[in-house]
């Protein structure tokens, strides 16, 4: 929903649509929850929420939904293979909630759409029932939204999403809601200002990650150089990083990649992203000869055996890559596959659920 809300905003201001979302999965599922899409009164549809499974029996929802029957919620299973009933392929159940977003609605949804570009948590408290309720919720706001349950607030200051009950019976909200965190979008910060920092911004970018593009020439690091990325930073790297980690403003989701090619950048880049806990993934650029040079001299820096394991070089898997874009996309898969889990190997010899 974070990338439909200038559309929401845009066509809500036209008149009422249709929003639905994603509360609930069971098994595998085609989309995560809080997947989102907007069906408009004359039929133009945004977003999506299954891949195609069930986005007709949705649209055809949404009709009712607009002309003020009141929201429904929708439960999808397994399809029959044989027949022609709607439902999801995948093997997995969910949970849709269809409801009419109109006027009424902007205020709160531009204070979540300012939240998300100030890189604010917050939260879309929604009650599941025929005539649904909206809280915004700051989770940094101690006394907000009072009349929210606690696990709702909880949940959202926690940054997950997913559906909850009333902690007991005196909440303005009933039994069921849905709580739809918005939290800052993972970083993935990047060392160096070429084209394989180039093609890299872009697929990080689409990803959603934030991306940083860092570098101490002034010369190759501008903004029209780098058009994908949503900062361009003109520093020495470890600098940057340092000041980064000093302001609070890494976590846990934080990707670093040093693409430099050049000691005097990458060497204290890595020996500085080495020494910090809460990064997710640590990866340098380069040929094995590269490597062997570069552990040679972040040893000779002081950096230990147990601290040189974390790092990822040569970065990227195994996929024949030459160009720029190709090693874009190495590398990208390569940080999926570690940050969540995955094995990396091809799905046709692996065994087990696909979504995990």
């Amino acid at each position: 929903m974070r990338e439909l809300l200038p559309s929401l905003i845009d066509r809500v201001e036209r008149g009422p649509v249709a929003l639905a979302r994603v509360v609930d999965v069971t098994g595998a599922g085609p989309r995560e929850i809080g997947a989102a899409m907007v069906v408009t009164a004359n039929g133009e549809v945004l977003g999506s929420i299954s891949g195609g499974c069930v986005e007709g029996a949705v649209t055809e929802a949404a009709a009712g939904v607009i002309a003020g029957s009141g929201a429904v919620l929708e439960r999808f299973g397994v399809a029959d293979p044989d027949g022609i009933a709607v439902g999801l392929t995948c093997g997995g159940e969910m949970e849709v909630f269809v409801e009419r977003v109109d006027r009424a609605r902007r205020a709160d949804l531009v204070a979540l759409h300012r939240g998300i570009d100030a890189h604010r948590p917050v939260a879309l408290v929604t009650t599941l029932r025929s005539t649904p309720e909206w809280r915004v919720v700051w989770p940094a706001d101690e006394d907000d939204a009072a009349d929210v349950s606690r696990d709702a607030r909880g949940m959202a200051r926690a940054g997950r999403t997913g559906t909850v009950g009333a902690d007991d019976g005196r909440t303005a909200f009933p039994p069921r809601a849905f709580v739809h965190s918005f939290g800052p979008p993972a970083r993935l910060i990047l060392a160096g200002a070429n084209d394989f920092v180039r093609a890299l911004s872009r697929v990080g970018a689409h990803l959603g990650y934030r991306v940083t593009v860092v570098d101490a020439r002034e010369t190759f690091t501008t903004p029209a150089r780098f058009p994908a990325a949503h900062d361009v930073v003109v520093d020495w790297p470890h600098r940057y990083l340092r000041r980064q980690h000093e302001a609070g403003l890494l976590d846990g989701r934080t990707v670093v990649i040093v693409l430099t090619h050049d000691p005097k950048f990458d060497v204290p880049m890595l020996a500085e992203a080495l020494t910090l806990d809460d990064l997710a993934f640590i990866g340098a650029l380069g040929s094995r000869r590269t490597h062997a040079d570069r552990v040679r001299r972040l040893t000779e820096t002081g950096v230990p055996p147990n601290r040189l394991r974390r790092l990822h070089s040569p970065v990227g898997l195994d996929l024949n890559a030459r160009t720029p874009e190709e090693t874009a996309v190495s590398i990208a898969a390569q940080i999926l596959a570690e940050t969540s889990g995955g094995t990396a190997r091809p799905l046709a010899r692996t065994h087990g659920p696909i979504h995990r």
